[in-house]
């Protein structure tokens, strides 16, 4: 382990690992992050109904806070994704966290909209960063054979970050006139994960495309020992794998060449209709079932209890994340999502929002790390994070009109518009779901596998 190696050497013996060879110390940094980022998503929608009263909001301009977010989002996904292809994953990492607990610390201190809604764009700066870096570096970092199980294990804190609002906003928002203040306040102690964040080994993966091959091979080769340690054997001996090229391209220009334009075209359509639901989901239920008739204490408990399924569906994508290949595991969850939304809207008894609100948290939370995975294994090491944001941050898009046209949808029908919010997001659901069997097939495949397949289709057909 100690000769000199090439990049698709050392990559080689990355890959045969069948463990996660780099700590439990990188597992919790990026785990808090996604934990803290995910909160920041959707604490704002239990707070909505007391930010109105309190700012003074109109109803109409209600839903500009989640779409200021949403905006920020998409810009800060890119900004920062771009960084991280040029100057390293851990950097992208740290940056992000700084910026969305600044901004989550400034919008507790709100005290007008206009406030409001320019610090919710930070913040929503350093979510959409946060998550296309990390979804990056758990692809980077993780050995193909178990991929799916890590990036899914990842997430188990990133959906428990949803889970963990209803608990948070049942305990402040409904008994406190600062309530919905402390939701952001406990957003913004994500911070406390720079203290460790600069300590994680750099992408081996991303060394390798910037040529610092002996950074990359001490970042392997700690893997290593550390594997056998935990294993107790010998590793398997390596499989050779092809030459990823590095082209000195600049991140985006990179995915506006076959075969990855029609990739991230794809993947954002994908992400574009999948958000146009969830967002209108995550950041609506409680107003929905508010104006239904509920009270904002039983709305909060409807979606606290709802909210279980969030970590026992991230378990499941990391139990089963590289047992089947992923595109159609994500297909069958988005299915069962579709159908749990539009029991919850056509049937809308306490029992019922229980019941499918259940079944749609899971499912929900059980195809999203599957869909990070299978964004962030499209695009080559170079264009990695790029490709990320270019799909899933510039999809928010979808986020940003979700509650938007949720809200429109539920005035135009006036008593049937509670069902026919439902059904537009059961629709845009079903729409993302259709799109999946055109993606790649890379579960269990090392990243310059499926880069190397994509390259040889573009150069047969030219």
């Amino acid at each position: 382990m100690s000769g000199k190696s090439s990049g698709s050497d050392l990559i080689s013996r990355l890959d045969r690992i069948p463990v996660w060879p780099f700590g439990s110390m990188v597992l919790w940094v990026i785990g808090i992050g996604y934990l803290v980022s995910f909160y920041d998503i959707t604490n704002v929608a239990f707070g909505l109904p007391n930010i109105v009263k309190s700012l003074h909001i109109a109803a109409s301009a209600a839903a500009i806070p989640i779409t200021a977010s949403l905006l920020g989002y998409i810009l800060g996904a890119y900004l920062n994704s771009t960084y991280a292809d040029l100057k390293g994953r851990r950097a992208a990492i740290i940056t992000a966290t700084m910026l969305f607990s600044v901004g989550s610390l400034a919008t507790a201190f709100s005290f007008n909209v206009g406030w409001l809604i320019a610090w919710r764009f930070v913040t929503g700066m350093g979510i959409g960063a946060e998550i296309a870096a990390i979804s990056a570096y758990i692809g980077e970092m993780s050995p193909a054979p178990v991929r799916g199980r890590f990036t899914g294990w990842a997430n188990v804190f990133s959906f428990s970050g949803l889970a963990v609002v209803p608990f948070v906003a049942l305990g402040l928002v409904p008994h406190f006139s600062w309530g919905w203040r402390g939701l952001f306040v406990v957003g913004a102690l994500g911070g406390l994960t720079l203290i460790w964040a600069v300590r994680i080994p750099e992408s081996p993966r991303w060394l390798i495309a910037r040529g610092r091959l002996d950074e990359a091979r001490a970042v392997v080769q700690a893997g290593e020992v550390r594997a056998e340690k935990k294993l107790g054997s010998r590793l398997p001996t390596p499989r050779a794998l092809p030459d990823e090229r590095h082209d000195a391209l600049f991140p985006t220009s990179a995915l506006f060449r076959p075969p990855y334009i029609g990739r991230w075209v794809l993947l954002l359509l994908i992400w574009l209709f999948i958000y146009l639901s969830d967002y209108a989901w995550l950041g609506l239920a409680p107003t929905l079932l508010v104006d239904r008739g509920y009270t904002i204490t039983s709305s909060i408990v409807f979606l606290l209890a709802t909210g279980v399924g969030y970590p026992i569906g991230a378990l499941l994508s990391a139990w089963l994340g590289d047992r089947f290949e992923r595109k159609y595991s994500i297909l069958v969850g988005i299915l069962v999502y579709a159908a749990g939304l539009l029991a919850f809207g056509v049937i809308p008894s306490a029992t019922t929002i229980y019941v499918a609100g259940f079944i749609l948290s899971v499912a929900l939370v059980f195809f999203f790390p599957l869909l990070y995975a299978l964004t962030a294994e499209s695009f080559p090491t170079q264009a990695r994070a790029t490709g990320v944001a270019m799909t899933d941050g510039i999809g928010h898009i979808g986020g940003a009109l979700a509650p938007i046209l949720t809200l429109t949808i539920y005035t135009a029908f006036g008593h049937a518009g509670f069902t026919m919010a439902f059904m537009y997001m059961t629709v845009t659901a079903l729409v993302g779901a259709a799109l999946l069997p055109f993606g790649v097939a890379a579960t269990r495949k090392s990243l310059e596998v499926v880069h190397s397949e994509g390259a040889e289709v573009v150069w047969q057909k030219a």
